[in-house]
């Protein structure tokens, strides 16, 4: 399980947050499972539970995504995942283009956990709605701390304003077969 560091948007750094790992953590039959731990996330503004469903909008808080993409192929994924347990998935023929949603077989399952500088967030998504592995991936995050800051966190980022789609951002490998 590698740990990847996520660096702040030049133009959107945080507030009180220092530091933002995510790994994907050891594949299993039938779940993608990624955790970001967030440092110094004592100012961090988490939305409330909401239970679990898809919804719009998920970015416009505290979320969590991760972009996927098949090398060689157009298209990609964008799952965006809360700590209100709501979720999203889309996907996209080309850059920000052909937005639709993407079918789940079932409602990812979304855990917070942590108290005071260190917050934990685990992300299990079904296999079985995703494309097979390979991927290039962009894992993110949007963090609001109080006062209604936010910074966008990226594997990297391209120049000029935060842009997660831009394929900068997919600056990590999953190999297959990540699927038994």
């Amino acid at each position: 399980m590698e740990t990847l560091c996520l660096v702040p948007h030049p133009e959107h750094t945080a507030l009180q947050v220092t530091a933002i790992g995510v790994s994907i953590l050891a594949p299993t039959p039938h779940w993608l499972r990624v955790r970001w731990r967030i440092e110094g996330a004592g100012r961090v503004v988490l939305p409330g539970l909401a239970g679990k469903g898809r919804t719009h909008g998920l970015w416009q808080r505290t979320c969590f995504e991760v972009f996927l993409s098949v090398p060689g192929e157009a298209g990609y994924v964008e799952l965006n995942l809360s700590p209100s347990e709501q979720w999203a998935a889309y996907d996209f023929t080309g850059y920000r283009e052909g937005m639709a949603e993407r079918a789940m077989p079932r409602d990812p399952v979304c855990t917070t956990r942590g108290s005071g500088e260190l917050l934990i967030f685990d992300a299990a998504v079904p296999l079985a709605g995703l494309p097979q592995a390979p991927w290039q991936v962009g894992l993110t995050a949007v963090i609001e701390e109080e006062g209604g800051m936010k910074s966008y966190w990226a594997l990297a980022h391209p120049p000029g304003k935060p842009d997660f789609h831009s394929p900068a951002c997919f600056a990590a490998r999953v190999a297959a077969p990540l699927r038994p």
